[in-house]
């Protein structure tokens, strides 16, 4: 029988905590990169009432091999979500189970306490067993216990955006959905997303509590949820995006998208995001890394730009691999 990691790790094991200074940098400097940003990339306003940088980060990888454990070099870890920030990054996303609880851990201790426009989401609804190894546990009283671990670890009296992981299907989805709802009025969430579902079950979720965004796995070489993004375009939900970055052939050397980034100056990685932007205005791209050096890279995303005609070129060879 698998274990259920919120009652797993109430209990963190004792870790040695690497002291770092965070980085100081000149105001003017830091409204400069974040006035850049949102210039770039634009905003979304989450719920109608949270507005972030569409570029965000994912924070997953900042944990050890099969997003299990302590990353490999945890002083870079902390430098990441520092640096993230200093860019312009003001919505970052986490679950309790990467690690499980790491990430989180991690992300306080880099940036708490918090700038006052920064948004966090976190997520709920994966049980842990190992590494690689994820189970849906969408029992309510899991779930209550997972919500209340976040806030503590977080450090913050109410979550910006809680996201159930996953629908478990031994669990209706109204009673997991219900548990968030009271959590949302005692005033400890502030908005609910779904992860990893159909049109058919945003809308039914949505009979239970407001759904502002979803996060699905998509990218320009994966678009098998783009009758998703359609729904959440036209009911002004947040996409995110999860695995932002296209793989496969399509990225291979001499592919489609090598030979477009190789025009632009620019990487694969690079040309993925920046057409996740252009694609969608309701998508909010988190790539995640455990390096300083590809959270900048991921963000200089934003000042890749190619014409109409270009990205239409690209998503139609694409969609010729594809097929």
């Amino acid at each position: 029988m698998m274990t259920t990691p919120c009652l797993k790790f109430f209990i963190a094991p004792e870790r040695q905590i690497v002291q770092i200074e965070k980085p100081i940098a000149d105001a003017v400097n830091l409204i400069a990169m974040e006035t850049l940003q949102t210039e770039a990339t634009g905003t979304f306003a989450l719920g109608g009432d949270l507005t972030v940088n569409r570029l965000g980060y994912g924070a997953m990888r900042i944990t050890g091999a099969g997003i299990w454990g302590e990353p490999k070099d945890r002083k870079e870890a902390l430098k990441v979500l520092q640096r993230a920030i200093e860019l312009g990054v003001n919505f970052i996303d986490t679950a309790d189970s990467y690690g499980p609880e790491v990430s989180e851990n991690l992300i306080a201790e880099a940036l708490h306490p918090y700038p006052k426009d920064l948004v966090i989401a976190t997520k709920g609804g994966f049980a842990r067993s190992g590494p690689n190894k994820w189970e849906a546990v969408g029992r309510p009283e899991y779930l209550r216990q997972c919500v209340e671990m976040s806030l503590r670890r977080l450090k913050v009296e109410r979550i910006d955006l809680y996201q159930l992981h996953r629908i478990d299907p031994k669990v209706p989805a109204e009673e997991s959905l219900g548990a968030l709802k009271d959590f949302q009025k005692a005033g400890k969430i502030r908005h609910i997303g779904l992860s990893e579902v159909s049109v058919e079950e945003i809308a039914q979720a949505g009979k239970t509590v407001p759904i502002i965004s979803v996060q699905n796995q998509y990218n320009l070489s994966d678009r098998r949820h783009e009758k998703v993004l359609k729904y959440c375009e036209q009911h002004k939900l947040a996409f995110i995006p999860w695995f932002p970055v296209a793989a496969g052939k399509l990225a291979q050397p001499g592919g489609v998208l090598d030979q477009a980034a190789k025009q632009h100056h620019a990487s694969v990685a690079q040309l993925s995001l920046a057409w996740l932007l252009y694609h969608s205005p309701v998508i909010l791209p988190i790539p995640g890394t455990s390096s300083v050096k590809h959270v900048e890279e991921n963000i200089a995303a934003a000042k890749v730009h190619l014409s109409p005609e270009e990205w239409k070129a690209i998503e139609g060879a694409t969609e010729k691999r594809q097929g």
